[in-house]
């Protein structure tokens, strides 16, 4: 039954009956059954006695224990009969669907390494440089006597469905115009927008340096950053784009913030609607490539080169898939991804089975979507998994790398494999994902080349979260839902988006006992559903929220299947003691919270592989008995007692792949601690360091597996020791210059650029100084 399912899994929806659909639903209703039964019976047998409980009280318990496991194991015996006959009952449903006759033949993709390298050359798209030289003459108009007119804002809309590259056109001209303008900002929208934090992203693009530290940015509510915005660009000639707006509303309000000063401004939109385009000012019409772009497009994509090297290849071959494609470059990128690898003689094949049909509306739009369908077909059964959770997310929105891999580990979609870790066999899968065209890379602006997250394109999501409907996966509430018509009993994953969070303690059927996540971000949570309903729960995400005041996690200790817990940017405090009784908890994101103290109970989680705390938590002196550990943030100044205890500890966390960490060094002692706790992180692959005081001795050879590495010095260096380092790439040195003279910031650079000379393998060195302004002049000496 399971291979006539899988073969079901590569076809496309159109190419299957209505039967073989219900067919399929009833195998994957019974599926998550067993999968429910398993969990809750696990968590029947799983009980963790307190510490502190007496000898007689240990005894009933363990008593009580057995009494309850024997129930368990009579309530799993019943329930697995129940199961085989639901199981019986499907396969006799199979014999007379005759679904074991479909004959599908597999269209598994082999991703050409050299698709990586394009898709970072995606803003260079065919047909751009048209498209951009008209889009700068609309932004440029001229006095009928030739001079430019500089004064009054100029407003210009581009117009166009999906996957036309609309943000890709707005991207290009913005970094062609933005050097003849003082400050400039892109920042998307989206369906349903945060239109606070719309406005907090266009400060941080006008003035990274000031906004990213600025603490007050989070209790501005939305008058106070229009009266920001306005204040900080009264008198500046700016250049901002604003992409993907889909309502007037949303237009209105932003509009409010930026303001009319007559100084030869420019703003740019993107939009899918013609009642938005129109409203904002001037539209430019984003028009499909022509038939030869396309083909310049698909053969670029397939084969690495220029369309002219390939005269010999027949367009008859190239244009039956090109027509299906109508120009839309994502639909062509996408095609081309399935595509690579295979002869020439099998794209007919490739294009038949396609089965598209135009659309009355939007012919470019359906048929982007039915190529969409058939990549998505085309996936790998672990792939379509990750992909389909990507729909929890909201519109727009950077999903981190880092928090969405260990959410797909917790959901035991990354299985292990020999040789190689969880979480490196997640990052593949979401390269793979990159590489497929399906997501959108974003990398990280200080450091080129570095993918911090991804985005989901709008018609992407689209796809996955109509699947994710039909085949029940998840279910998104962001404000514009019923929720009385949810069937919470069967809900698995739930996510709440830019919404008020309230739950009725009187309403019928609140319990959600198959749910495995739980994600909440950008809300206001004022009461939620106790978390004792969610039983079997892997995954509780609440993050960029706000929590009521008085709120606290009641009975997160009963969540004894709890993978992953976040609560980045929240208004949490404190966490519970009984944190500890989650035995199987693997990742535990803090930062952005005021969490100033983690509870000693965190030490008995043997399974915590990524532990990220705030900056102000101070450092545990038990950090050494999380021997699983793989990635690990904590910072903690030069107060903290647990500082020594720290430093020594380190070493016994060898797993350590990630290491962000703040330590006071206090004298030379823990210098040569620290150092020879660095020695045993045999797996390290990163490590970002901010020592408060005099840098560490050279005395001690220091882990040749570092391949980056970064160190913080307070205005004096004396022996650096990156000599030990012998696998260095790449040295960035941020020296804080507060307290610090002249001459001693110049001897600590000059020691660090010898350092990097006689370096054998010759890193690069970057040296920035932090509180240059704080510096001792020598006339105040």
């Amino acid at each position: 039954m399971s291979i006539v399912l899988h073969k079901v899994a590569q076809l496309m929806p159109d190419q299957l009956d209505e039967q073989v659909k219900a067919w399929a639903r009833e195998v994957r209703k019974v599926s998550y059954d067993m999968e429910g039964i398993l969990d809750t019976f696990l968590v029947c047998v799983e009980r963790h006695e307190p510490a502190t409980m007496d000898r007689f009280k240990c005894l009933l318990e363990k008593m009580a224990k057995l009494f309850n496991k024997t129930k368990a194991r009579h309530k799993i015996a019943t329930a697995i009969k129940d199961i085989k006959k639901q199981l019986q009952e499907v396969a006799d449903r199979r014999v007379r669907y005759m679904v074991g006759d479909i004959i599908a033949k597999s269209t598994v993709t082999i991703v050409d390494p050299r698709l990586s390298a394009l898709y970072n050359d995606v803003t260079k798209l065919v047909g751009i440089n048209k498209a951009s030289d008209d889009l700068i003459s609309m932004l440029s108009p001229q006095c009928d006597d030739g001079a430019y007119m500089m004064d009054k804002v100029k407003k210009v809309s581009i117009l166009g469905p999906g996957g036309l590259g609309k943000p890709t056109l707005a991207k290009a001209v913005y970094e062609k115009l933005k050097i003849g303008f003082g400050c400039g900002a892109f920042v998307p929208v989206g369906r349903n927008p945060d239109i606070k934090k719309v406005f907090k992203d266009i400060l941080i693009d006008l003035d990274k340096q000031h906004y990213t530290t600025c603490f007050n940015m989070m209790i501005l509510d939305e008058r106070q950053l229009i009266d920001e915005l306005r204040g900080f660009l009264k008198s500046k000639r700016y250049f901002i784009v604003i992409d993907d707006i889909w309502e007037t509303q949303s237009w209105e309000t932003i509009k409010l913030a930026l303001i009319e000063n007559n100084c030869g401004s420019r703003i740019v939109i993107t939009t899918r609607k013609f009642r938005v385009a129109t409203e904002v000012g001037e539209v430019y019409n984003i028009n499909p490539l022509s038939d030869d772009e396309s083909r310049k497009l698909l053969y670029s994509r397939i084969f690495g080169i220029e369309a002219d090297c390939l005269g010999n290849l027949p367009d008859k071959v190239s244009d039956k898939v090109l027509k299906r494609c109508g120009g839309v470059p994502l639909a062509i990128i996408t095609m081309a991804n399935l595509l690579v690898g295979k002869p020439i003689e099998e794209w007919p094949e490739v294009h038949n089975s396609i089965a598209f049909s135009s659309h009355k509306d939007n012919h470019h739009i359906e048929s982007t979507m039915r190529i969409l369908s058939f990549s998505y077909c085309d996936l790998p059964s672990h792939l379509k998994t990750c992909l389909l959770y990507l729909s929890m997310f909201p519109d727009d929105s950077v999903i981190s790398k880092d928090p969405l891999i260990w959410k797909w580990i917790a959901e035991g979609f990354v299985r292990k494999e020999k040789g190689i870790g969880l979480f490196e066999l997640g990052e593949q899968y979401f390269n793979e994902l990159i590489n497929r065209s399906m997501i959108q890379a974003v990398e990280l602006e200080e450091q080129e080349g570095i993918v911090q997250g991804c985005r989901v394109h709008d018609m992407v999501l689209d796809l996955i979260r109509s699947l994710s409907h039909e085949e029940n996966f998840l279910c998104v509430l962001d404000g514009l839902d019923r929720e009385e018509t949810l069937p919470q009993s069967s809900i698995r994953r739930l996510s709440h988006q830019n919404r008020t969070v309230e739950h009725n303690p009187q309403a019928k059927n609140t319990g959600m006992p198959q749910l495995r996540s739980f994600i909440t971000c950008y809300c206001a949570i004022g009461k939620m559903v106790p978390l004792l309903s969610f039983r079997v729960l892997r995954v509780l995400a609440i993050e960029y929220c706000k929590f009521k005041e008085g709120y606290q996690h009641e009975h997160l200790g009963s969540l004894l299947h709890l993978r992953y817990l976040g609560l980045m940017e929240t208004n949490i405090h404190v966490l519970p003691k009984e944190i500890g009784h989650l035995r199987f908890l693997q990742t535990l994101l803090l930062n952005g919270t005021g969490i100033e103290e983690l509870p000693s109970s965190l030490r008995l989680l043997p399974q915590l592989m990524c532990l990220r705390a705030e900056w102000k938590t101070r450092t545990p002196n038990w950090i050494g008995m999380l021997t699983s550990l793989e990635d690990l943030r904590i910072y903690r100044g030069a107060n903290d007692r647990s500082a020594r205890r720290f430093v020594k500890e380190l070493g016994s966390l060898t797993g350590l792949r990630v290491l962000r960490a703040g330590i006071a060094v206090l004298d030379e002692d823990m210098e040569r601690d620290l150092v020879k706790s660095l020695c045993n992180l045999k797996e390290i692959k990163y490590i970002h360091l901010e020592i408060i005081y005099p840098a560490i001795d050279d005395t001690v050879d220091a882990s040749p597996w570092m391949s980056k590495t970064m160190k913080y010095c307070n205005g004096y260096c004396s022996s650096i020791g990156l000599e030990y380092l012998t696998a260095l790439k790449k040295v960035t040195v941020r020296i804080g210059c507060q307290g610090a003279s002249v001459v001693e910031v110049e001897e600590a650079e000059a020691a660090l650029r010898r350092s990097a000379e006689v370096h054998p393998n010759h890193p690069t060195l970057e040296l920035i100084r932090h509180f240059e302004d704080k510096m001792i002049l020598a006339s105040d000496q």
